[in-house]
């Protein structure tokens, strides 16, 4: 026998979603370069101040991707019953220029601070525009639960 459970409301999904944005510590970042090439790569990041927090070599793919404003910048945790995407816009922060916060609470979740390495790192701010949410397919009707980066409220 079967049990289904009922599907969650927009806030228990928003509040189970930031939850997970503080207590994960890899987010699989997909970007894609001027002429669409995709590139998929998990990295460690922290949740602070409403926004997303990456580190990554700006000559990497995903670093030269981020700081081009790519055509596709979407973030993913889960597995195909719990899925989490964020369709969010990048801004690029050298290590002189990342905010003292960001870049400590980026060494505080992850216990790596990029400014302290001899190669060139920088830091990338995702500001969520958007955020779907569901737990299998009973809660694909209403999976979104940020548009325009307001999150939604109601069922």
């Amino acid at each position: 026998m079967t049990i289904t459970k009922p599907p969650r409301d927009r806030e228990r999904r928003r509040r189970d979603v930031l939850d997970r944005l503080e207590r994960e510590e890899d987010i699989w970042v997909a970007s894609a370069d001027t002429d669409g090439v995709p590139c998929l790569v998990a990295l460690w990041f922290v949740w602070h101040e409403e926004a997303v927090w990456l580190a990554t070599r700006p000559a990497n793919p995903t670093g030269r991707n981020l700081a081009a404003g790519s055509r596709a910048t979407r973030l993913a945790f889960g597995d195909t019953r719990d899925v989490v995407l964020i369709d969010g816009e990048a801004e690029v922060y050298t290590r002189e220029e990342v905010p003292a916060g960001a870049a400590e609470a980026f060494l505080a979740k992850t216990g790596w601070d990029p400014r302290a390495e001899r190669a060139t790192y920088a830091y990338y701010r995702v500001r969520p525009r958007a955020v779907q949410s569901w737990h299998e397919e009973r809660e694909l009707p209403q999976r979104h639960i940020m548009r325009d980066g307001r999150w939604l409220g109601g069922a």
